[in-house]
């Protein structure tokens, strides 16, 4: 039986890496893919269940058994591969913030009618209270959890309004009409592309869950992660098809504020924005948290002083929203460099798996370690091709 302590340590990562995945951004693709694919978008999802499951095993494993950080265990591979992870995971996570901030500002503006730029430094000011507190951690992980299943009971509501075709969505989920392999990637990356799948790992060692004892308690959370977040686009994509099938359009422009809508009236268009607001926010704190975790390694002051550089994190992501306004572009950009991190990141954690010199006697099993190669090669593949399109 799990002691009751990890238990709580395995909460706590599992819903820091749910949340960190449930931002704008993943709210806008699942609601645009449910209006281009249909019923069909289930049988996407479904796939990219599995393919998160793998990576983020084989990550949150080989973190827990070496007990050490992702950044520190490619520093021993290869003198200098962890600096230039951490730099990656770092810069795109605060690319990434950028993008948060406008996510809550939106969504305070549809509760209260507040200026967008003002709503963003209002959730800054949020967030940044959160690590000020001196029990910063206790707080984080209270906030992420009562805002995370807030998320999923009001988008259940919004799902049942919307009286969505369940026999159609589970016929489809296992014989697909259509498919998109761009769809694939894409809910790929943003469930465990960049930083994400670290946040859950990272929290693992700051709640002293390491060594080969804890795998069960590792597996359990990393499964639990996942399901987190499956269940909020699982609920967001029935919603999306009941409104797709009842033969409203999805506005392109805000695809999920549109689904709201149509489902819950008024009402509706409100939940969307205290639920873009609770995703937003918390994956500011996630992205927040997770990067800080990957540069402790340049210099001993930032270990000894990770609240306060966590802060100066949320607040340069804030200014540089002031500063770029729109962060669409940017978002882009980091985005398909970003795109890179997990097949590299995941790659490195499978080359470790099979030094002794950080796993020790542990063997990581060989399902795993061909299912994450394979995994591996096809985001590689899929990274050069976004950056190539991007670069002509």
């Amino acid at each position: 039986m799990m002691k009751k302590s990890n238990w709580g340590a395995l909460l706590s990562a599992a819903f820091l890496m749910a949340i960190s995945a449930i931002g704008p951004g993943f709210l806008t693709q699942t609601a645009l893919f449910t209006s281009q694919l249909g019923a069909s978008f289930g049988f996407i999802i479904l796939a990219s269940i599995i393919v998160d499951i793998v990576a983020q095993m084989n990550i949150w494993r080989i973190v827990a058994v070496s007990g050490t950080p992702a950044q520190d265990i490619a520093n021993k591979l290869l003198p200098g591969l962890g600096y230039g992870l951490a730099t990656m995971v770092a810069l795109g996570g605060m690319a990434f913030n950028i993008g948060n901030l406008a996510g809550a500002g939106l969504g305070l503006q549809v509760l209260f009618g507040m200026d967008v730029t003002h709503g963003a430094i209002c959730s800054a000011v949020i967030a940044i209270g959160i690590f000020l507190y001196k029990e910063a951690s206790r707080a984080m992980d209270f906030f992420v959890k009562i805002l995370g299943v807030m998320m999923i009971f009001l988008m259940l509501y919004i799902a049942f309004k919307s009286n969505p075709p369940l026999l159609e969505a589970a016929a489809r989920t296992i014989s697909p009409k259509q498919f998109s392999f761009t769809a694939l990637v894409t809910i790929i990356g943003g469930t465990v592309g960049g930083y994400i799948t670290f946040a859950g790992a990272h929290r693992l060692l700051d709640k002293g869950i390491r060594g080969v004892e804890n795998l069960p308690t590792v597996d359990r959370g990393a499964i639990s992660a996942i399901g987190i977040a499956s269940v909020m686009r699982i609920l967001l994509f029935i919603a999306a098809l009941g409104v797709v099938s009842a033969g409203y359009l999805i506005d392109p422009a805000n695809p999920p504020a549109s689904v709201f809508r149509w489902a819950g009236g008024e009402v509706g268009y409100k939940i969307f924005g205290l639920v873009m607001w609770a995703a937003a926010i918390t994956s500011v704190i996630g992205s927040a948290y997770t990067s800080i975790t990957f540069i402790k390694s340049f210099h001993i002051r930032i270990q000894a002083h990770d609240r306060f550089v966590t802060v100066g994190f949320i607040l340069v992501s804030c200014l540089l929203y002031g500063f770029i306004g729109n962060p669409v572009q940017t978002l882009v950009v980091v985005g398909a460099i970003n795109g890179f991190i997990l097949p590299l990141a995941l790659a490195v954690m499978l080359i470790a798996a099979h030094q002794t010199t950080i796993v020790g006697s542990y063997r990581q099993p060989f399902w795993l370690t061909t299912s994450g190669t394979i995994i591996a090669l096809i985001m590689t593949y899929m990274g050069v091709q976004t950056l190539f399109e991007l670069l002509t």
